[in-house]
């Protein structure tokens, strides 16, 4: 069945607080699973090749790197409110190797694996951004709470062994409890400015280009041609 190319241009919106949260974490386990793959699918397919064994370890590489970007377009439409076109060139309807020259020419199979080659290091500052705001925040908001049951009964900064500050009462810790809330203010949209530009990234490496539609375009008006000569 042809898709419509030409139509379905990629919405990008200001995405939730909640699947920011959600896109944000999940970006440093999936970008050192797509990091560790790629670089160890590539090594050895390319070490192997001169004895034609890497060659379908080079394929399995295309195959996987396409099929995880599909699942990419996928989270970042459920968590981020954001739709991607599929970029890829339909594949010609016989011949296997036709098939796979199809896929290795297609530029979206590239961009695909660059963006998940990038995925581990961004995911790396996003995780220690988020997680760092968003634990300083929370820590400091609920010290009015939890404070009293540390060590000593009190909250000590910078550590129990040096302090500088000590807050042992409530009426201590209202003044960290209210820079706790501005931090988690500070979380909040920082959470959401990373998650907006993590998704610009996405949809500028996943989604398909100009020159890419065309490509769809005619590669699909020549296979509705084939198929009219051949039916």
């Amino acid at each position: 069945m042809r898709t419509d190319v030409s139509a379905g241009k990629s919405g990008h919106r200001t995405p939730p607080l909640g699947g920011s949260v959600a896109f944000l974490l999940l970006n440093l386990p999936l970008g050192i699973l797509s990091f560790s793959l790629i670089t160890a699918l590539t090594a050895a397919g390319l070490g192997t090749a001169i004895v034609w064994l890497g060659i379908p370890l080079l394929g399995a590489l295309v195959l996987l790197v396409r099929g995880a970007a599909r699942m990419e377009r996928a989270r970042v439409f459920a968590l981020l409110d954001t739709y991607i076109d599929r970029p890829y060139l339909p594949l010609p309807p016989e011949g296997l190797r036709r098939r796979w020259t199809t896929r290795v020419r297609d530029g979206a199979t590239w961009r695909d694996l660059a963006y998940f080659f990038l995925l581990f290091p961004l995911g790396l500052v996003e995780f220690v951004l988020v997680v760092t705001f968003w634990a300083a925040g929370l820590g400091l908001a609920a010290l009015p709470v939890y404070y009293r049951f540390l060590p000593d009964g009190a909250w000590f900064f910078p550590g129990y062994d040096v302090r500088w500050i000590t807050v042992d009462s409530t009426v201590a810790a209202l003044p960290w409890a209210a820079l706790g809330v501005l931090l988690i203010a500070l979380a909040a949209a920082l959470t959401r400015s990373l998650a907006s530009l993590h998704c610009g990234f996405a949809v500028r490496m996943l989604r398909p280009t100009v020159t890419q539609r065309r490509r769809m375009e005619r590669s699909w008006q020549a296979i509705e041609e084939m198929s009219t000569v051949t039916g």
